[in-house]
C-alpha cells in the first residue's frame, strides 16, 4: 500500500488529509472518509486502507483543521476508545464544542476543495466516487453528496447523528443523489436515530430518485460500526461492509 499524510488547501486554510491506495494498478475511482466526533486517528486509517485494497484511493480529511488539527482520544482499561456519553462531562463539553464548531456548509466547501485535488491527481480516475460517512460524519456527508450529487453516486452513513434536525439545513430536507445509492446503517439502541428517524429518513426518495437501503441492526448502539469502540458490533459492522462493497461495486466500478 501508498499512504501518506498531505495538506490540501481550502478557503479557510489547509486540511490534513490522510490519503492511501494500491502500490499498483490505476488509475481508480476515489473513496472519501468523513469522520466522526472522535476526528483523524489510525482507526479510521485501517477502514481506509481495507477500502483502498479492493481498487479505490480513500481519503480521510481532518475537518476538524480549523481547530489546530485536534485530536481525541480517550480509552478504558480494556483499550477500546471510550462512547462520548461515558465520558466525564469536561472531556465531553471539549469534544462537542468541537464538533458545534464544524457546520454543515464548512463540510460542503471544504469536500469542494477536497474534489479539485482529486481532479488534479492522476492516480484518480475522473468520475463517480463513493463517501462513507460516521456519527457526526453521516449527516456530513449526506450534506456533501448533496452538493455534489454528479460526484458522489455511493454514499454510506452509518449511526448518523441530526439526520433529521429540525433546522432550513437538515439533510433529510435537501438530499439528492438522483441515480445513486444510499445506504444508512443504525443502531437499534442508539438515541440519535429512534425508530421516528428511521421512519423519516425512509422518505427520502420520494423527493430524490435515489435507491435507498437500511439496516437497524438488533442490539447495536451509537458507534457500532468502528472496531477499536468500546461499543463495537461485529456481526453489525460486518453486513455493513457487505452492504457497501456492494454499492461501491454497483455505482463505482473500478475495473
Amino acid at each position: 500500500m501508498q499512504e501518506s499524510m498531505i495538506d490540501i488547501a481550502t478557503a479557510d486554510g489547509r486540511i490534513d488529509t490522510f490519503i492511501t491506495r494500491t502500490q499498483e494498478g490505476g488509475p481508480f475511482p476515489a473513496v472519501m472518509i468523513y469522520m466522526d466526533i472522535w476526528g483523524l486517528r489510525e482507526e479510521l486509517f485501517e477502514i481506509a486502507r481495507r477500502i483502498a485494497t479492493t481498487g479505490y484511493v480513500c481519503l480521510v480529511p481532518n475537518f476538524y483543521y480549523r481547530e489546530v488539527r485536534m485530536r481525541y482520544d480517550t480509552r478504558n482499561a480494556a483499550n477500546k476508545v471510550v462512547s462520548a456519553n461515558r465520558l466525564e462531562a469536561q472531556v465531553r463539553g471539549v469534544m462537542l464544542a468541537s464538533l458545534k464548531a464544524v457546520s454543515n456548509a464548512m463540510v460542503v466547501a471544504d469536500s469542494g476543495a477536497l474534489l479539485d485535488f482529486l481532479a488534479t491527481d492522476p492516480g484518480v480516475r475522473a468520475g463517480p466516487m463513493g463517501a462513507i460517512g460516521y456519527c457526526m460524519g453521516g449527516r456530513h456527508v449526506l450534506c456533501a453528496a448533496t452538493a455534489y450529487s454528479d460526484r458522489f453516486r455511493a454514499v454510506a452513513c452509518l449511526h448518523g447523528t441530526e439526520l433529521t434536525a429540525d433546522r432550513p439545513d437538515s439533510p433529510h430536507l435537501k438530499f439528492g443523489v438522483p441515480g445513486g445509492e444510499l445506504y444508512c446503517g443504525y443502531g437499534e439502541k442508539d438515541a440519535h436515530t429512534p425508530p421516528e428517524v428511521v421512519a423519516r429518513m425512509a422518505h427520502v426518495p420520494a423527493t430524490c430518485a435515489v435507491t435507498y437501503r437500511q439496516e437497524v441492526h438488533p442490539g447495536a448502539g451509537h458507534g457500532y460500526a468502528l472496531p477499536d469502540r468500546d461499543v463495537y458490533d461485529s456481526q453489525a459492522a460486518a453486513r455493513d461492509w457487505e452492504v457497501s462493497h456492494a454499492m461501491l461495486r454497483r455505482q463505482v466500478p473500478n475495473d
